[in-house]
């Protein structure tokens, strides 16, 4: 489960939202909390709000949906993980990924050549290293703390494109996906190419996992839930003519019964998708509980 991070009414409680959505995912059946990263939008800070996720947590992994390595300096970046990692109790999974907003990369003062898969390449190489104990910086000590899992927190690539995947599989250790449209079979052939590259390049099988928007219409009036996924997605694309997004916005994410969320996400289990994160359109904390329930299904059905 995804938290609001990008509702529009995220702050009108002050923090409440944020640590009434954690502490009910992590008493729930999910297996993660999981928050993206923007910076030109209104949204928390993604490495401070790991600290809070873990204080307000015992039991869920923490995951990064995406964070945006050419954002930060890798050595810096390294040392925040590596906290969370430790506050966490070992916890943390990252992912990773180049972003899709020149904003972003304007208001964090970093360069936009590095917006590229190298470039992200590249940082993840230097908090590997941070991470593994070696001294970057000839400082007295190495940058700590170290983190408690060891080589680090697992890091998973955010990208859909085929190059860009076999890119990622001589570092990634798995793909944090999103699927737009909910084409499960677009899904499952971008897992069988993670793979076959993870395959190729002599690496363990990746961690697969997808993402969507969702709303539910259960108890509301027809449409309800169509609507909350086309007012999220005017919010959260404001660096998109709305003219798109609102072409975008019929068949963008789920909108339905929570008997068709089920099929979904069952479908999704066929196709080997270890993990879908839901990502709401709303800040009210009920769809937490809602799916929760569709999730104990699941798990009791064995899927």
């Amino acid at each position: 489960m995804t938290l609001p991070v990008m509702e529009p009414d995220l702050w009108e409680r002050g923090a409440a939202t944020l640590e009434e959505w954690a502490r009910a995912v992590d008493d729930g059946p999910f297996s993660s909390l999981c928050f993206g990263e923007r910076v030109a939008f209104d949204n928390p800070h993604a490495l401070t709000l790991l600290g809070a996720a873990a204080a307000w947590t015992r039991r869920v992994r923490i995951v990064t949906t995406v964070l945006v390595p050419q954002l930060h300096e890798p050595v810096p970046l390294a040392k925040a993980l590596a906290t969370a990692d430790q506050l966490s109790g070992g916890r943390l999974t990252v992912g990773l990924g180049v972003g899709g907003r020149e904003e972003d990369y304007r208001a964090a003062g970093a360069d936009l050549a590095t917006q590229t898969m190298a470039g992200m390449a590249e940082r993840a190489g230097v908090m590997r290293r941070v991470w593994a104990g070696e001294n970057l910086t000839g400082a007295t000590l190495p940058v700590g703390p170290p983190p408690v899992q060891p080589g680090g927190p697992p890091l998973l690539v955010g990208t859909m494109g085929p190059r860009t995947v076999r890119h990622a599989a001589s570092w990634a250790d798995g793909l944090a996906g999103v699927t737009l449209d909910l084409d499960v079979a677009a899904v499952s052939g971008l897992f069988d190419l993670a793979r076959t590259a993870w395959a190729d390049a002599g690496r363990p099988e990746p961690r697969l996992t997808t993402s969507f928007w969702v709303a539910l219409d259960d108890g509301r009036e027809p449409g309800w839930a169509r609507t909350q996924v086309h007012r999220h997605l005017r919010h959260y694309m404001n660096w998109l003519p709305a003219e798109l997004v609102d072409a975008m916005a019929p068949t963008t994410g789920f909108a339905g019964t929570g008997a068709e969320l089920r099929e979904v996400l069952s479908r999704l289990a066929d196709v080997g998708c270890h993990e879908v994160q839901v990502i709401p359109v709303q800040s009210d904390v009920d769809l937490v509980h809602r799916v929760a329930e569709l999730a104990g299904e699941l798990a009791g059905s064995g899927r």
